[in-house]
């Protein structure tokens, strides 16, 4: 197949693109780089541009001419979210919307959308499941749920197909340690840990202590971006063949929390790097654990990467190729 990838240079895109293209798909990314990084693009071709740009988002898919779309392209901080949500709704909306509306000009009618937990807000029910009610807590979440549904609405109306992804924390990088995580400034706690540790950070900062969990700090749900990305060709294969729109979460169905996170990272490295503790942060869940047997049942997707240590090392490794 033709694949579009937008953000496709981006820290999950380019994983992605990696497995779509040794699978034989043929790649197109359309990328601002904002936040991308041309090196991070293994195959395919790249095209730099923004979603804002009507004019040569038409022509780039009018002359690529694509099976599918797979859209990355988005603004993810969420506490940037929460003191800038105009921004995030410019991006994560509005850019959204042109490029949907780009692809129906173009006759262009399966897109997979990457989305987020951060669309259940604070959960009543742990593990998560894709039917838990939408009460975002932060406009990144706000964001997604709006695409989420102009989705919908277009099935609804047309001959148009979509898989939406829900991603709980990715983290890791390609276990050949070819692309990672680039942010100019991560606001991923794994990435801060390995930072710390690298000194690049003077002390790891830990957001609440006070949480109803065990240890008092929040747990996630980590992810190796590796098993994602596999979990985008399985998704998209689905959606081709049969046409079914859905909705599936994209997590391993247990947790940790931040003080297990930087224990596992302390051992990984070896470095007993310093933490401070400080107040709550803006847009943070308590507990975001996924329920993925939805992903698991439709598509066959088995993770190969569950293991924490095994996610940080990858990420260390990373960290340290990338050393300056």
């Amino acid at each position: 197949m033709k694949i579009f990838v937008t953000g496709g240079a981006g820290y999950i895109g380019s994983h992605a693109v990696i497995v779509l293209a040794e699978a034989g798909h043929e790649i197109l990314v359309y990328d601002n780089l904002c936040n991308g990084h041309e090196k991070s693009v293994l195959y395919g071709r790249l095209v730099k541009g923004d979603l804002a740009d009507a004019e040569l988002l038409n022509k780039t898919l009018a002359d690529f001419k694509p099976d599918a779309v797979i859209h990355f392209a988005a603004f993810i901080q969420v506490g940037e979210s929460v003191l800038k949500p105009l921004k995030y709704y410019r991006n994560n909306v509005i850019n959204s919307m042109n490029l949907l509306e780009a692809m129906q000009k173009n006759n262009i009618n399966n897109i997979l959308y990457s989305s987020t937990a951060a669309v259940y807000g604070i959960p009543e029910k742990i593990p998560v499941d894709e039917n838990a009610p939408m009460r975002p807590i932060n406009p990144y979440g706000a964001s997604k749920i709006m695409i989420e549904q102009v989705l919908s609405d277009l099935a609804a109306s047309s001959d148009f197909h979509y898989a939406t992804l829900r991603y709980f924390n990715v983290a890791g990088a390609d276990p050949q340690c070819r692309v990672g995580q680039k942010y100019r400034e991560s606001t991923h706690l794994i990435t801060r840990a390995l930072k710390t540790a690298k000194g690049e950070i003077k002390k790891l900062s830990i957001f609440g202590t006070d949480y109803p969990t065990p240890d008092g700090t929040c747990i996630r749900d980590y992810i190796h971006v590796a098993d994602l990305a596999d979990a985008h060709l399985m998704a998209l294969n689905h959606l081709i063949k049969t046409k079914e729109n859905l909705i599936m979460n994209c997590g391993y169905g247990h947790g940790f929390s931040v003080r297990e996170v930087i224990g596992a990272a302390r051992k990984v490295t070896g470095i007993n790097f310093d933490t401070e503790e400080t107040g709550r942060r803006a847009g943070d869940a308590i507990n975001l654990v996924a329920d993925s047997a939805k992903l698991r049942n439709i598509t066959g997707w088995k993770p190969r990467y569950d293991d924490l240590e095994f996610i940080i090392k990858t990420a260390w490794e990373w960290e340290r190729k990338i050393r300056k």
